[in-house]
């Protein structure tokens, strides 16, 4: 009896968040058009860890995960990058309780790479040129609350220390024309989504949202990191496997 509760819950959460992606676009033919976020053409981090051999991980919140997840998925040296939510508890790591924006989470990709490939510093230049928009404070485009948060979540101390110095560098260099908003948070956990949020992009290129939003950070990426780019997006059930 317990299973079969557990199953009905499940099916609702599942069909209430299918509603939730539908009503999100169907708002999007109903918003005036905004136009998708120019990438920056920004100078490599001043300091950046050792390049080599390895598996690091890092973990990036900037707006709606699909598009984050999108751009990281298509750069070389990353093996895995997994939509989730980072900076509050594992209860309420949940899509439609993260939604409300009263839970302390971002939405995150986390990223595994090899260091030998591509470095933090190097990860740090596409999340701030390419990724989002470092500028937008809890907000990113058409999406607002603390839940699409410009933060990173450090994971060592380290990659802490590249972070925000990098930050000042780009400030001082007026790469972007206001300052910087991003937040640094430090011990904090990452939980995966749900399972129709991983690959989003790639599994739904015709998606209105995509479409405006997040394909264009591909193709940003391409064009401003072409050493960096790989055709081949590595997808979250072929990293599993």
């Amino acid at each position: 009896m317990t299973n079969t509760n557990n199953r009905s819950a499940g099916l609702v959460r599942g069909a209430l968040a299918a509603l939730a992606l539908a009503v999100a676009g169907a708002a999007f033919w109903l918003t005036p058009a905004i136009s998708a976020e120019d990438a920056v053409k920004i100078p490599p981090p001043a300091i950046d860890e050792k390049a080599a051999p390895g598996s690091e991980k890092a973990i990036f919140a900037g707006g709606c995960f699909w598009g984050v997840q999108g751009v990281f998925q298509h750069v070389k040296g990353v093996s895995k990058a997994v939509s989730g939510y980072t900076g509050g508890a594992k209860d309420d790591a949940v899509y439609e309780t993260v939604g409300t924006g009263r839970t302390g989470h971002a939405e995150s990709v986390e990223i595994t790479y090899d260091p030998s490939v591509v470095t933090y510093g190097q990860l740090l230049q596409v999340y701030f040129s390419v990724a989002h928009n470092p500028t937008q404070l809890n907000y990113q485009g058409p999406d607002s609350g603390t839940q699409y948060r410009s933060t990173i979540f450090a994971e060592n101390d380290a990659q802490k220390k590249i972070a925000q110095i990098y930050i000042v560098q780009l400030d001082k260099a007026k790469v972007f024309s206001e300052p910087i908003v991003t937040t640094l948070e430090t011990g904090k956990t990452f939980y995966p989504a749900e399972n129709y949020h991983q690959d989003f992009l790639t599994l739904n290129p015709t998606y209105p949202y995509i479409v405006y939003n997040d394909l264009p950070k591909v193709a940003n990426l391409k064009t401003l990191f072409p050493a960096l780019y790989s055709e081949k997006p590595v997808l979250v059930l072929s990293a599993s496997n």
